[in-house]
């Protein structure tokens, strides 16, 4: 069972939706007790950095991500949920989960011209495949395109953990992968054929 985590700051009805085409067995839920059973969490997001901190720390999903990373069972983060695994986000000066070792940082404070570029990054952008890929993209090409919105870019330490990237004036991590736990930028259940088959791979593999 997949579980996935509602803390007032996802984008769960387009993940539900998705995993329903899909015929996933899975269980939304704000109570973080009521997914420990959970074989893998999906961990969804769109908003504030600061603002979803706190709801994590309210309902004490912040504690329970923490541990559920630990235990070594597969753990996806989706948009702002691939952001805030990092250890602090510059979005409201954000201490974050700390479950990956990097920062998340304004587009405007990597980029020095960004006249030519729009912020936020919205739309279908094609990503490259590198560092020996993930299993989860099975069947995903370099080229492939996929649905992005944001305006604040993962920087991890370890640029290694790193699987995918998209270039938009520079090369904002796409997919980031480290043992147990990966995380995606874009919005796979918005994606198309190509985003259905990460959720796909996500659910057998």
């Amino acid at each position: 069972m997949i579980g996935i985590v509602d803390y007032n700051a996802g984008n769960i009805k387009s993940v539900e939706r998705a995993l329903l085409s899909l015929n996933a067995q899975y269980k939304i839920s704000g109570n973080p007790k009521e997914l420990e059973d959970a074989d893998k969490i999906i961990f969804p997001g769109v908003g504030d950095a600061f603002y979803a901190m706190e709801q994590l720390k309210k309902t004490g999903f912040d504690s329970f991500l923490k541990a559920y990373a630990q235990s070594g069972k597969p753990l996806a983060g989706i948009c702002l949920g691939s952001q805030i695994v990092f250890d602090y986000s510059e979005e409201g000066d954000t201490e974050c989960l700390g479950l990956l070792k990097g920062k998340i940082r304004h587009f405007k404070n990597l980029i020095k011209d960004t006249s030519n570029i729009k912020i936020p990054h919205m739309g279908w952008n094609d990503i490259q495949i590198i560092n020996g890929s993930s299993k989860y993209l099975k069947g995903i090409c370099s080229g492939d395109s996929f649905y992005f919105v944001h305006s604040y870019v993962i920087v991890p330490d370890d640029e290694t953990i790193v699987k995918a990237y998209s270039d938009y004036n520079y090369k904002v991590p796409a997919v980031v992968e480290k043992d147990n736990i990966t995380v995606f930028q874009f919005h796979p259940e918005k994606s198309g054929e190509k985003g259905m088959q990460i959720l796909k791979n996500f659910i057998s593999l």
